[in-house]
């Protein structure tokens, strides 16, 4: 499979793509995907090595030190969350106090910021 998506994501580059959003599908009762942890990041790494276009990996990414790690290895330039987001809709914000960043925020839930974690907006 990760052959096929290599073709794709060739011809989707030659026709001005400007990024891959990278999964194995899952929609099919035929296949056997066990999911943990980042499974799929391994497709998104294959396409990563073989394209210049951004890369956007998913997978049961729902932890800031591992989304992290993703990017920091250089397998993927994106992350996808799709539900961490729905579990959690500050995700972005909780992950900046983890990893000791900042994330811009829109003025009226500057007074939200939690006293343990101060400097996390912008």
């Amino acid at each position: 499979m990760v052959e096929q998506s290599v073709v794709l994501t060739k011809k989707i580059e030659a026709a001005g793509g400007n990024y891959v959003h990278v999964s194995s599908g899952g929609l099919s009762p035929l296949q056997s995907i066990k999911a943990s942890a980042g499974y799929q990041v391994p497709f998104a790494k294959a396409l990563r090595q073989q394209t210049s276009m951004p890369v956007i990996a998913v997978g049961l990414i729902t932890e800031p030190q591992h989304a992290e790690d993703i990017l920091q290895q250089g397998d993927a330039d994106l992350i996808a969350l799709a539900r961490g987001m729905l579990y959690d809709p500050r995700w972005p914000w909780h992950a900046a106090a983890a990893l000791h960043g900042a994330v811009p925020i829109a003025p009226q839930y500057r007074h939200a910021e939690p006293h343990g974690v101060k400097g996390t907006v912008k």
